[in-house]
């Protein structure tokens, strides 16, 4: 071990050696098969092992730190990082990863963290002066700003691995006062396209029936939001049999669709579309899937059924209004592993899993998205990392998107290693559409 990953913490002093090596040994299984299926990263990591374009370089990182994690992780110190890692939530982190990938780097994560754990482990790898930062979430460059302004100095830039992180540090650089280049590699095709649709769409269903052990098909399941997430969400639950409502709001947001225009599109894909409050008596699991807060709040559990399930896949536990919740019941039971039962005052019983946080990562029901998907945006991160270590500091604060060149690199490799080559234009098809778009 590195001594850092907290053995005292996670109750470890009470189990014996032989107890944490098996631990560590089964963290090291799961590695090995995710790195199997990663072809993106191993193909990365290769180039990365002979090239060392990351020598030198401390990189700091708040991740669910889970087996697809690792595999990007070991990329970076391949590459000749020095990485410092933590989790970006109190709930994701497998036990057996951490300790496994403690014997390579600097790990500051266990399972089922207070919350001023969490955030003793984040100024931890502060601590260690991290020159590019990796977040999902966006608490990582946060505390940064907010609370190591003189560490900033040191930052040549940080990765965003969330839509929702994304949204703070626009507002952050608005405002005027994000001081360092930030790649939105959330807004890449290789991981909106492919993680939130069909990543999220899996995993999050996954996860909920990991928890409960319950039938999808012939329910009433709503879908607040209809982002790629929630698309990607209700077209899974489609194919499972379910009857989907989905929930959007009357925004206009400016540089992308509106609220107005993803209702339509869900009403056209087949999805009844309905406000919150007409669909709360409706649903018999309601998952949130916005990046908002209180999208469910106390006007709605008190018109929902006996037995309603919430759960939520937005990156903060504040999408569903967990004050209210508990203001409007009088007792709560843990009745399996992430699922808790509010009985309520008015007699009837709500599902509450993973206590509001992310139901698709929350171990040890959720294990995150499929892992040839992770391949794919961890590829877009190990090459936006390569890219800030190159040209970081040619680069202005602000929140920039991945080069285009980086995007279709993914998407390359990621089609090659199943076989797929697709054939180039010819010159007469390239000379066209040239011709085409220059408007002769």
């Amino acid at each position: 071990m590195r001594g850092v990953f907290n053995l005292a913490k996670m109750g470890f002093e009470k189990i014996s050696r032989m107890e944490i090596h098996s631990l560590v040994t089964e963290g090291k299984k799961r590695l090995s098969w995710a790195e199997s299926n990663m072809p993106v990263l191993a193909s990365i990591r290769q180039r990365f092992e002979n090239e060392k374009p990351l020598q030198g370089i401390n990189i700091g990182v708040a991740l669910h730190l889970e087996k697809k994690t690792g595999i990007l992780l070991r990329t970076l110190v391949a590459g000749g990082a020095h990485l410092s890692a933590a989790s970006c939530n109190p709930l994701t982190t497998d036990d057996s990863i951490a300790g496994a990938l403690a014997e390579e780097m600097d790990v500051f994560a266990w399972a089922n963290q207070t919350e001023a754990e969490y955030y003793n482990c984040l100024e931890s790898v502060i601590a260690s002066k991290p020159q590019i930062t990796i977040d999902d979430g966006c608490d990582l460059i946060y505390l940064l700003h907010t609370k190591h302004a003189e560490a900033l100095d040191n930052v040549i830039g940080g990765c965003e691995e969330t839509t929702t992180g994304i949204l703070r540090l626009e507002a952050m650089h608005s405002d005027g006062v994000l001081k360092v280049p930030v790649m939105a590699v959330n807004n890449a095709h290789s991981k909106y396209l492919f993680d939130n649709r069909y990543g999220t769409g899996q995993s999050v269903i996954e996860g909920i029936l990991s928890a409960t052990n319950t039938l999808i098909a012939g329910k009433t399941v709503v879908v607040v939001g209809y982002g790629w997430c929630g698309r990607g969400i209700a077209n899974r639950l489609k194919g499972l049999g379910a009857k989907v409502i989905v929930i959007e709001s009357a925004t206009t947001n400016k540089g992308s669709s509106s609220g107005y225009h993803r209702a339509l599109e869900a009403s056209y894909d087949g999805c009844w579309v309905m406000s919150m409050k007409d669909a709360a008596s409706h649903g018999d699991i309601f998952i949130t899937a916005t990046g908002n807060k209180h999208v469910i709040s106390g006007e709605h559990f008190s018109q929902m059924k006996d037995g309603a399930v919430l759960a939520n896949s937005g990156h903060f536990n504040h999408e569903i209004d967990l004050d209210a919740l508990e203001s409007k019941s009088e007792s709560k039971e843990t009745i399996l592993t992430n699922v808790e039962k509010y009985a309520m005052k008015n007699g009837k019983n709500i599902i509450l899993l993973a206590q509001g946080r992310l139901v698709n990562l929350a171990q040890p029901t959720g294990q995150g998205h499929p892992i040839e998907i992770m391949d794919g945006s961890f590829g877009v991160q190990a090459l936006c990392v390569e890219y800030l270590a190159k040209r970081g500091d040619d680069l202005k604060s602000g929140v920039y998107n991945v080069p285009i060149e980086i995007d279709n690199d993914v998407a390359r490799i990621a089609l090659e290693s199943q076989g797929i080559i697709l054939d180039k234009p010819t010159d007469e098809q390239e000379k066209y559409t040239k011709t085409w778009k220059e408007g002769t």
